[in-house]
């Protein structure tokens, strides 16, 4: 078997104890030693870590891997039991890994164990970690959660563009941020453990008290800098966007940028002399670029402050991002309002600890009542042009509950269409999709977007969308009609005010009255 696990430091294979922290899902190829005299990659890795979580903890860790390298010395059922035991489950991908159907069946294991035991998802952090040993082509053969993550990039590209993985046997240089890295992996650990017992302690997470902070993506050469802040704002009780691998096509990137610009209250955008990334797509821009025009849409409409971040003389090599870094300093476009600062990374720290704190103190006084009749009262109601109409009972039924409803655009250009629906989507407390002139087809693309522009894993009662069914009857509705999924209004069949507050009542987020 290629994928597996080893005995951690002060636990034995048969032990039934605690609770692991860590499982180490990993092909054994990339545990094979690169010199005879020397230790694998994954076991390197493994001790590295053991050391740092234990004194983040401040306790041995207890993380389990298979240490032997034929793949039949486990059976299945000892690395079942071991990953129904872990918190944490540490993917190391390689070619062979996201190849290999054991590793793809380990996490898809550890996920379902997890979403019985806490959820695979604890305050917007998943508890799946993606260590990215060797570039890959693709992730088609494991979960989708693992595409979703943003992973840590445990290798560099030389001037070719050729890969070399950060290991230690390549000299001082590769093991000092071989090391860093490990070290950046334990520490989000060690938080995501302490956010797991608070949760069975059954504690209100503590990041929920602050403002939501979007950290732009940024190019290669600022990518040290933006851990050093990220990391920064997780320790001061921050939830940090985006926490999760975003599109690549351009209109489907800025949409999910919109959707997580909206739960923002602060963007940070750290601008380096590399273009970045561009998204495929008939702009032609960098993830940098983007990021910026949206933040500066979103404070434009009130709903964020920003913060921009450049070296003082910093001169591109690329023609494009010296344009941008010109139009920076020079265009109040650009800048739309953002604090431009050109000082060193303290001084950074010290910018962005003041805009928060003024962020806390402005929206303060919002968080009882207020809120409760900002977002959680927006619904946005979902139809086809040709239920315009039709949907007008519902709408004042919704209205008089003290609601305010919206309804998508019908008219406009197309890109302007997916902004506002992407907008109207990431702000509404509660959306309702209408099901009835449309289609099958329609149905499942609208829920995808509407999952897409609210950056969640779904779409469903959980994510605040309801589905609401309406003449004409089709089998797709009868089917809906019988299965009575949470969620799914049954407008075909039941009285309008009571399937309503049916509905309204399962679409609420604990504790909040429909």
């Amino acid at each position: 078997m290629n994928g597996s696990s080893t005995a951690g430091a002060g636990r034995g294979a048969d032990e039934a104890g605690p609770r692991l922290d860590v499982f180490i899902s990993y092909a054994h190829i990339d545990n094979q030693p690169l010199l005879a005299d020397v230790p694998g990659w994954v076991t390197v890795f493994h001790e590295a870590l053991q050391q740092l979580l234990s004194r983040f903890k401040g306790s041995a860790a207890l993380i389990w891997r298979d240490p032997k390298l034929a793949g039949n010395d486990v059976l299945w059922q000892e690395i079942e039991a071991r990953v129904a035991e872990a918190a944490v489950l540490v993917s190391v991908l390689s070619p062979r890994y996201v190849s290999s159907p054991s590793c793809a069946q380990e996490i898809e294991a550890f996920c379902r164990q997890a979403e019985r035991s806490g959820g695979l998802v604890i305050d917007h952090s998943a508890r799946v970690f993606k260590v990215i040993k060797t570039p890959i082509e693709g992730e088609q053969g494991l979960p989708p959660i693992v595409s979703e993550l943003l992973g840590y990039e445990f290798f560099r590209l030389d001037a070719d563009q050729t890969p070399l993985e950060l290991d230690p046997v390549f000299g001082p240089e590769a093991r000092e941020e071989f090391l860093r890295k490990v070290n950046k992996v334990a520490w989000d650990i060690k938080r995501l453990l302490d956010q797991l017992r608070r949760v069975a302690a059954d504690a209100s997470p503590a990041a929920g008290a602050k403002p939501v902070v979007y950290l732009a993506e940024c190019s290669r050469d600022r990518r040290d800098e933006r851990e050093v802040i990220e990391a920064e704002l997780k320790r001061l009780g921050h939830v940090v966007l985006p926490d999760r691998q975003l599109p690549t096509d351009e209109a489907d990137y800025v949409a999910a940028v919109d959707a997580l610009l909206a739960r923002s209250a602060f963007s940070i955008h750290l601008i380096g002399d590399g273009y970045g990334l561009v998204p495929d797509g008939p702009g032609d821009k960098s993830i940098v670029v983007l990021q910026n025009e949206r933040a500066a849409a979103h404070f434009g409409a009130g709903r964020i402050r920003r913060l921009i971040w450049l070296p003082a003389d910093i001169r591109a090599e690329q023609a494009a991002q010296q344009v941008f870094i010109d139009e920076l300093h020079a265009s109040a476009a650009a800048q739309a309002g953002a604090d431009l600062l050109t000082g060193d990374l303290e001084a950074l720290k010290g910018a962005l600890r003041s805009h928060l704190k003024r962020i806390e103190q402005d929206t303060q006084p919002a968080s009882g009542a207020a809120a409760e009749q900002g977002a959680a009262r927006r619904v946005f109601l979902v139809c086809e042009a040709r239920d315009r109409l039709a949907v007008v009972p519902l709408l004042k039924a919704l209205r008089a509950r003290g609601y305010e409803v919206s309804l998508p655009l019908f008219t406009g250009d197309a890109a302007a269409l997916r902004q506002a629906f992407a907008e109207q989507a990431a702000a509404a407390g509660r959306v309702i999709l209408y099901y009835g002139a449309g289609d099958e087809a329609w149905k499942y693309h609208q829920l995808n977007e509407l999952r897409k522009a609210r950056g969640r894993a779904d779409s469903g009662p959980d994510a605040g969308c309801g589905l609401w069914l309406a003449p004409p009857a089709t089998d797709d509705k009868t089917l809906l009609q019988t299965l009575a999924e949470p969620g799914t209004g049954d407008g075909l069949g039941g009285e309008l005010e009571t399937v309503l507050d049916g509905l309204l009542a399962r679409l609420a987020p604990t504790g909040e009255a429909p």
